[in-house]
């Protein structure tokens, strides 16, 4: 059984996203622990990128901090393996953009991303039929290609979304940027009963989810929820020292997903 179906297993998932590197390489390994601390099931792992298009102000910001503190696919790769080895086994996800990951080769980067214990990776601009340029490199290595459906993902596109995809299906819940408007619950809960239609893969939705309360609503209808804007947020605010802030803000999303099913409606 992988990392991911133990963690979906469990019941909705809590699927946490940092950048990498933010505010600095050496400051990363404890704010991924305040999360797993915090009740984390799934750690999405940002690999910074100088034009990170589907992200709003606040992950955009995050990423040039990253990139101001000098953070280096090396040093990604490195955080991740002794995220690993700290924590054996929570599913790690590295989540970014074509370029950082493919320009020294699809190849090089799967068995790369492999070696460091990661379980799954998200491309965010290499669409489905795309996929030969990464996708086939990272199944071999045994890394799942975790793929991005939205509300615009129709009946026609969504066999291609879903051939060759792994882990979960992260629903996009808005055609947006991260970190900015939310969707209605009744939209995601019917956008939930027709992708299950077609998937038995969990699904965890995300984009502008930022507190207990928006969680726990998600929470009943899908198999995870993601938060980013809000975690990179307080490390914006409090920087190396983001650990216990981190910690406070992921109980409590915590216990609002894990126990959103044992509440009436």
């Amino acid at each position: 059984m992988s990392r991911f179906a133990q963690a979906f297993a469990r019941g909705p998932a809590l699927v946490c996203f940092i950048t990498a590197g933010d505010p600095t390489p050496d400051a990363t390994p404890a704010l991924l622990d305040a999360l797993v601390e915090g009740g984390a099931d799934v750690i999405e792992l940002g690999m910074p990128f100088t034009d990170p298009m589907a992200d709003g102000p606040a992950i955009q910001a995050a990423n040039l901090r990253s990139l101001g503190a000098g953070t280096r696919t090396a040093d990604i790769l490195k955080i991740a393996a002794d995220f690993r080895a700290r924590h054996p086994e929570v599913p790690l996800v590295l989540m970014g953009y074509a370029n950082p990951m493919v320009r020294r080769g699809a190849d090089w980067f799967a068995k790369a991303a492999a070696k460091a214990g990661v379980d799954g990776v998200i491309c965010v601009d290499i669409p489905p039929e795309e996929d030969d340029s990464l996708g086939p490199d990272l199944r071999a290595a045994g890394v799942d290609l975790i793929r991005l459906a939205t509300p615009t993902t129709d009946a026609a596109r969504l066999p291609a979304v879903l051939e060759g995809s792994g882990g979960f299906l992260y629903y996009v819940s808005v055609a947006g940027i991260t970190g900015k408007q939310q969707a209605a619950t009744a939209s995601i809960a019917d956008a939930m009963a027709r992708l299950k239609a077609s998937t038995d893969l969990p699904i965890a939705v995300g984009f502008g989810v930022r507190t207990p309360e928006q969680a726990r609503e998600i929470a009943r209808v899908a198999d995870g929820v993601v938060v980013g804007s809000a975690l990179v947020d307080i490390i914006a605010e409090h920087g190396a020292n983001a650990a216990g802030p981190l910690r406070e803000l992921t109980s409590a999303l915590s216990q609002a997903v894990h126990h959103s099913r044992k509440e009436p409606a």
